[in-house]
């Protein structure tokens, strides 16, 4: 067992799965820690735990999820529904659609953990993608360092194995335990230095073309086919979302929505709406179809293929169920956004670049606060406004009306005793000045502490 890997075991219970799992203490003695707890756990009546395997962590929610729809849900039958749906959408590609030659090949660095194993195993399934994993943990390497999303998005550097070779060409980071993804270019051979695509652009790719599906479906035919269903569509983001990217989702006409940072705020907003997408900078994210839509989406499709399965509402209908198959709804994963992913870009007929130009990122700038009491900071409206101590907000808001497109907020770590400070402006010199003005004043009101 490798460094980044994971062995999963599920507890079943009066026809309810839950899922436990253990992180290896070293490459020898996980299967015994393993064993003894379905021992354990089986000697419990009524309750029964299967171990799994070694797994990524977005494959064992997937598992957990299907198996408490009554659906098959082994790792075999996750690679036939990702495979299955991919395919589906690359066979609806409108006529016409290609890559440019030197975009063809995808590069996937990953991070030396499990989801480069895992990748492995999946690329024998797909057909028309040619993949090449580096840092897939089989030679060596350590488990996200120098490597992975997580390197990648802050760093906003070529990882390990990449460099001058690489220029033009796709490319795409998981973290170690594949629950999150991020895709970036090399510009130069020159220079280390990336081309990022985050997950606010992921967010935004998924957004436009699911957009354009609904408004498909939603347009009439040559034959009046049944009641159209207004789906409520909305996108999910923290106050950390680069404020550009909401800009470009709200010109979409689409509903944004801001929830305090973490995943659980954000995937609990996202099943209020019947298609709800969420994703955070660093590359976690999902998205979410209701029940109540899935079903409806259904019928318009049995309907529509009983008049003209050639139709463009009918293979609208189609896609859309192939997302809400290929996406894993129970938590964000690596391996099933990235065929997203690619499904889209050669459905649009997009490269890596024209993706990437969607909208330019406002520059922008993190810094920590030492405080000697982290909850003296007490923020509202999704951590954009503090409410505690009172008069920071009105400094804080002097300082952004000093800066074109600026933007800053303050929150408390959830973890260490320090004060978070986000800024954003039109420069990054801005965006630092505003920054550092923010830090600033948190000392000057916390009457404490010194900022770095």
């Amino acid at each position: 067992m490798e460094c980044g890997q994971q062995r999963y075991c599920w507890e079943e219970t009066q026809g309810l799965v839950v899922n436990l799992f253990l992180k290896p203490l070293n490459k020898y003695t996980p299967p015994l820690i393993c064993y003894e707890l379905v021992h354990g756990i089986n000697s419990i009546v009524d309750a029964l735990a299967i171990d799994m395997g070694i797994l990524t962590t977005p494959q064992l929610h997937w598992m957990v999820r299907a198996r408490n729809k009554g659906m098959k849900a082994t790792e075999v039958d996750y690679y036939e529904q990702l495979a299955g749906s991919f395919r589906c959408l690359i066979d609806l590609i409108p006529n016409g659609q290609k890559f440019q030659e030197i975009d063809d090949k995808l590069v996937i660095d990953g991070a030396n953990g499990v989801g480069g194993e895992k990748i492995e195993v999946l690329k024998k399934m797909l057909n028309g993608l040619p993949i090449e994993v580096r840092n897939s943990g089989k030679g060596g390497g350590i488990l996200n360092e120098g490597v992975g999303a997580d390197y990648v998005q802050k760093e906003k550097v070529v990882p390990q194995g990449f460099g001058s070779k690489d220029v033009g060409t796709r490319c795409a980071s998981l973290d170690g335990d594949a629950d999150r993804l991020v895709y970036f270019s090399v510009p130069s051979s020159n220079s280390n230095v990336i081309d990022l695509v985050d997950g606010d652009k992921i967010l935004s790719l998924f957004a436009v073309f699911i957009k354009e599906q609904l408004s498909v479906l939603s347009t009439e035919g040559d034959e009046k086919i049944g009641d159209n269903y207004q789906a409520r569509f909305g996108v999910i983001q923290t106050a950390y979302a680069n404020g550009a990217s909401t800009d470009y989702l709200k010109q979409l006409g689409l509903e944004v929505v801001f929830t305090p940072t973490g995943v659980k705020y954000l995937h609990e907003q996202a099943a209020r709406y019947d298609i709800g997408i969420y994703f955070e900078a660093n590359g976690h994210g999902t998205i979410l179809f209701s029940e109540c839509f899935l079903s409806w989406l259904e019928s318009r499709y049995n309907e529509l293929s009983s008049k003209n399965k050639e139709s463009e509402q009918h293979k609208a209908a189609l896609r859309l169920l192939a997302v809400s198959k290929l996406i894993n709804q129970a938590v964000g994963d690596a391996l099933s956004g990235l065929l997203l992913v690619e499904a889209i870009l050669q459905h649009m007929g997009w490269s890596i670049h024209n993706w990437a130009e969607l909208y330019q990122d406002l520059p922008s700038r993190q810094l920590k606060v030492k405080v000697v009491d982290r909850t003296a900071v007490v923020t509202a409206n999704a951590e954009t406004m503090v409410v505690r101590p009172p008069g920071i907000q009105d400094a804080i808001n002097a300082e952004i009306a000093k800066y074109p497109q600026g933007r800053s907020f303050i929150r408390p770590s959830g973890t260490e005793d320090v004060i978070r400070v986000y800024a954003e402006a039109s420069t990054q010199e801005a965006a630092d000045s505003l920054a550092s003005s923010v830090a600033k004043l948190v000392d000057q009101f916390l009457g404490f502490g010194s900022s770095r």
